[in-house]
C-alpha cells in the first residue's frame, strides 16, 4: 500500500482491542476496527464509513498477499477514474484480493458468500443484475493454505534481489518457512 502514491492508508483490524498493535505496526496508517458477524458485513461497514468520511473512492484488499505487484493497486484506482463502478482484482482460488468501489454498495459485499470457490463469480453475477460497470484487474493469488504458503516462500526464494514484500521476506526466514514446508 505504501507504494501507492497520493491515496490514505487505513488498517481494518480485528479483534476490536487489537488497535495498538496495529498503531504500532504501521503508525503512518490509519486504523479503523471492523465491524460486523462476517467479512461481507465487515467489509461493507469499513467501505461504507470510508465513503461517509469524504472518500470519492475506496479499495480494500487482502491483508494476505504480501507480493501483490503496487501497480495493480494503483490499477484498480485508475479503473474507478475512468468510470468503473467497481474494480476487481480475481484470486486464483476464486475469491478476490482486492475490491475497489466508486460509491456504497452493500449488496456486492453483505449477499455474497464469502471465502467460497464462487465469490468473485457471484460478486460479478450482482454487479451486472445492479447496472455496475466493472473492471477486472490482472489475476494473482493470496495465502491462504499450505501450498500458498508454499508458493510465496518460492516467489520471495526465486527472486532474492527483490525489495518487494521484505516485512514478510524477513519473517519467513526467521521462521525457517523452507525448512518447515520441505520437512
Amino acid at each position: 500500500m505504501r507504494a501507492v502514491p497520493d491515496v490514505e492508508r487505513v488498517l481494518a483490524y480485528t479483534p476490536a482491542d487489537a488497535e495498538p498493535f496495529f498503531r504500532h505496526l504501521a503508525p503512518d496508517m490509519g486504523a479503523t476496527a471492523q465491524q460486523g458477524g462476517d467479512l461481507g458485513a465487515r467489509l461493507d461497514h469499513v467501505m461504507t464509513n470510508a465513503f461517509q468520511q469524504g472518500a470519492e473512492q475506496v479499495i480494500v484488499m487482502s491483508s494476505d498477499c504480501p507480493t501483490l505487484p503496487p501497480q495493480y493497486i494503483a490499477d484498480a484506482f485508475a479503473a474507478l477514474d475512468q468510470g468503473a463502478d467497481v474494480a476487481l482484482g480475481p484470486s486464483d482460488d476464486g475469491g478476490y484480493y482486492l475490491i475497489g468501489l466508486s460509491k456504497p454498495q452493500p449488496r456486492l459485499l453483505r449477499e455474497v458468500p464469502m471465502s467460497t470457490p464462487s465469490v468473485l463469480h457471484d460478486t460479478l453475477a450482482i454487479a451486472a443484475e445492479l447496472g455496475l460497470q466493472t473492471r477486472l484487474l490482472p489475476l494473482w493469488y493470496d495465502v491462504d493454505t499450505l501450498a500458498e504458503l508454499k508458493r510465496l516462500c518460492d516467489e520471495l526464494r526465486d527472486q532474492p534481489d527483490w525489495t518487494h514484500a521484505a516485512a514478510t521476506r524477513q519473517f519467513l526466514t526467521v521462521f525457517d518457512a523452507q525448512a518447515y514446508l520441505h520437512g
